[in-house]
């Protein structure tokens, strides 16, 4: 591990590594529920020494970890599949579309990344009970790395989280507790009950190491790509901490001397949970009034980490776009049809977001893209299920199987 220090995303005053656990203690005075966090911090680490020791023959990635390795879980995170789709590329209308599939971590979604990290911190804190609030995958996450490290997660979801990731997560041994609202509402409660009771809050962007643990993606990403760095990363978002996370990757390996640009980020959001989109469009920001889309893991009203978000895609002279219900489920159809990725709604997103700027000038046709594809479409099968019709059970004869065959090949179905 490199020596590192954590810095305000806000004002910029660093701290040392206990000196803080959460926000700016200054920034911090300034925040109160039903506004994004103010005060997010960053761990900044001794670039010059990671540029002198780091080897692409045998690169140690501890050097870009605010945590030691000795506290880590005994969880294998991360090391996900990366791979070029030309069928879906051809598809869509883009020559070099590639897939970064981490709905393939152990927990089935990307954010088992951020809740490795904050276990291993756990660990080095001695701390037993970890507290979170989430729609699903943060959850579920906690819940799966927790068992496996021996540790309680109080868990803090909407009563209307999908039913399988609530089955993770009681499966996994974790305690949880439906709230009658929203995700911000299970936010709130999480932070009253870690400031009454203790523990360690997990919460996405509150502690600093959701985005450490994210930012993992992108330097994998580098790496998979033969050292490379992509021409853009389409991020599905929601609150704003696993783009954040991606820009973080490549700001610590450009800080370090060992890449010499950024990737452009492309933010894709659901319609209706659209604020980090209306931010940096307008530069002005707002809730978004009714989050409410079938892409559960990216609704949300008061994304979190919206402040660091925006400045991370601007920064990488990226954009952000919205897609509606309808595409995004054309999108998962079509993903999964084109390359065997089954993708969760949030992440078929970037599918949709991908298709809509075919044609424009926005993406060049032969750039290499990347689609993050965050979480495995068994986590919401109830979604999906919108987009398709089961078909209905025949007879147990070839002739009975012909009829039914010859009777979906007129309607244009498998």
């Amino acid at each position: 591990m490199t020596k590192f220090v954590y810095q305000c995303s806000n004002c910029g005053k660093r701290y040392q590594r206990d000196e803080v656990r959460y926000l700016c203690p200054l920034c911090s005075r300034d925040y109160r529920s039903g506004i994004p966090l103010i005060g997010v911090l960053s761990a900044q680490f001794d670039y010059g020494a990671i540029r002198r020791k780091f080897s692409k023959v045998k690169p140690d990635w501890n050097q870009f970890s605010a945590v030691e390795e000795k506290f880590y879980p005994p969880l294998p995170v991360g090391n996900t599949p990366f791979f070029k789709t030309a069928a879906l590329g051809n598809e869509l209308g883009f020559d070099n579309v590639w897939i970064k599939n981490d709905g393939l971590n152990p927990s089935a979604s990307l954010k088992d990344r951020a809740s490795f990290l904050v276990v291993a911190e756990a660990n080095r804190l001695k701390e037993q009970t970890i507290v979170a609030a989430s729609t699903g995958n943060a959850a579920s996450a906690l819940a799966a790395v927790c068992a496996a490290a021996g540790k309680r997660a109080l868990i803090f979801v909407p009563e209307n989280a999908p039913k399988a990731k609530l089955v993770q997560m009681i499966l996994y041994g974790a305690t949880v507790v439906p709230v009658r609202g929203t995700y911000d509402d299970a936010f709130r409660l999480s932070l009253e009950y870690n400031a009454k009771r203790g523990g360690l809050n997990r919460n996405t962007a509150y502690h600093p190491l959701t985005i450490e643990g994210k930012k993992t993606v992108g330097l994998e990403i580098w790496q998979q790509n033969h050292w490379r760095v992509p021409d853009a990363i389409l991020v599905p978002t929601g609150d704003g901490v696993i783009i954040s996370g991606v820009h973080k990757a490549f700001c610590d390996l450009k800080a370090a001397g060992l890449i010499s640009r950024l990737p452009r980020l492309v933010c894709a959001q659901a319609e209706k949970s659209n604020a980090i989109h209306h931010y940096v469009e307008s530069g002005i920001y707002e809730n978004a009034a009714h989050p409410d889309t079938i892409a559960d893991s990216i609704s949300v009203s008061i994304p979190s980490n919206a402040h660091m978000a925006r400045q991370a895609i601007l920064e990488s002279g990226g954009f952000s776009i919205t897609v509606s219900d309808a595409e995004i489920l054309e999108g998962q159809s079509t993903l999964a049809a084109k390359t065997g990725v089954f993708a969760e709604p949030a992440c078929s997103a970037v599918v949709a977001a991908l298709k809509k700027l075919r044609g424009s000038k926005r993406l060049g046709h032969s750039e290499q893209i990347v689609l993050l594809i965050t979480g495995h479409g068994l986590k919401d099968v109830d979604a999906a299920m919108r987009g398709i019709h089961l078909p209905k059970a025949v007879e147990p004869t070839l002739a009975a199987v012909e009829v039914a065959l010859k009777a979906r090949a007129k309607k244009g179905a498998r």
